[in-house]
C-alpha cells in the first residue's frame, strides 16, 4: 500500500523521477516480474487520473518527441526482458536506482550541468529511447525524461503535464507486451485491483502536494528510500 501511494504521489505531482520507486520496493518481497506485472495497470491508472489535473498544460512538442522515441525503446525492453534471468532484472532495477540517486548528487553539487541551455531533439531523441526501455524492464523512465525536460527550461507544471501525458502513452504501449508474454497473471491483476484505491489516493496527495509541498523535501526522503532498497537489489542478485 505504501509503494502504490508513493508512486501516485511521484507520478501526479513531482514529475515522475521516483515512481520506479514503488516497483524496486515490491521487488524486495516479490519476484521482479510480479511486481513489474502488479504495477503496471496501476501506474496506468494514475496516469489516467492526472490528466484531467493537467490536461492541455503540456509542451506537446516535447511529449511527442519523447513518446515517438520511447517506442523503440519499450520494444528492446522487452526483448531484454524475455531474454534476462530475474536475478538480472533485479540487478537492473537496482542498478537504476543507484544511478539515479548519483544522478541527482552530481547535478546537486556542480558535477553535472543540466539547464544551461535547452537541449535539441537529438537529445529529445536519446532520452526519448532510454525512457521506453528502462521503462519497460523497471517503470523507470523517469529519469532519463526528467534529464530532457530540466534542459528544455519549462516551468513546474508544464513539466509535470509533460511528464503525465508521456508516461500515460509509454505505459499504454507496454501493455500489449506485458500481457503477450504473461507478465500479467491472475494474482498480479486482483493484486492490482485491490490496491486501486490507495493509487487514487497517491494521484491526489501528489495533485495537491505539487502546489503545497517542497520538492526538496519529498527527493530527499526518495532518495534515502532508493539508496537503500537499491543496494539491496544489487547485493540480491550478486549474491
Amino acid at each position: 500500500m505504501p509503494a502504490v501511494i508513493f508512486a501516485g504521489i511521484s507520478k501526479a505531482g513531482f514529475g515522475s523521477g521516483a515512481a520506479f520507486a514503488s516497483a524496486t520496493i515490491l521487488a524486495l518481497v516479490l519476484e521482479p516480474g510480479a511486481a513489474l506485472g502488479v504495477m503496471l495497470p496501476l501506474l496506468m491508472l494514475i496516469d489516467v487520473t492526472s490528466l484531467r489535473a493537467y490536461w492541455r498544460r503540456w509542451n506537446w512538442r516535447d511529449a511527442r518527441l519523447l513518446i515517438l522515441a520511447a517506442l523503440p525503446g519499450v520494444a528492446l525492453g522487452a526483448a531484454f526482458y524475455d531474454w534476462a534471468s530475474p536475478d538480472a532484472v533485479r540487478l537492473l532495477i537496482g542498478a537504476v536506482a543507484l544511478g539515479f540517486v548519483g544522478w541527482r548528487l552530481a547535478l546537486s553539487r556542480g558535477w553535472v550541468t543540466l539547464g544551461q541551455r535547452p537541449l535539441g531533439r537529438a537529445a529529445g531523441a536519446i532520452c526519448g529511447f532510454a525512457v521506453g526501455f528502462t521503462s519497460f524492464v523497471s517503470h523507470a523512465g523517469g529519469p532519463a525524461a526528467a534529464v530532457y525536460l530540466l534542459g528544455r527550461k519549462l516551468d513546474k507544471t508544464t513539466f509535470q503535464a509533460t511528464t503525465v501525458l508521456t508516461f500515460w502513452a509509454v505505459n499504454l504501449s507496454k501493455a500489449g507486451f506485458y500481457a503477450g508474454m504473461g507478465i500479467f497473471t491472475r494474482d498480479t491483476l486482483l493484486l492490482g485491483i485491490a490496491l486501486s484505491p490507495f493509487a487514487f489516493l497517491g494521484t491526489w496527495l501528489g495533485v495537491v502536494g505539487h502546489e503545497r509541498v517542497s520538492e526538496r523535501t519529498f527527493f530527499a526522503i526518495t532518495y534515502v528510500l532508493l539508496t537503500v532498497t537499491g543496494l539491496k537489489l544489487v547485493w540480491d542478485a550478486l549474491g
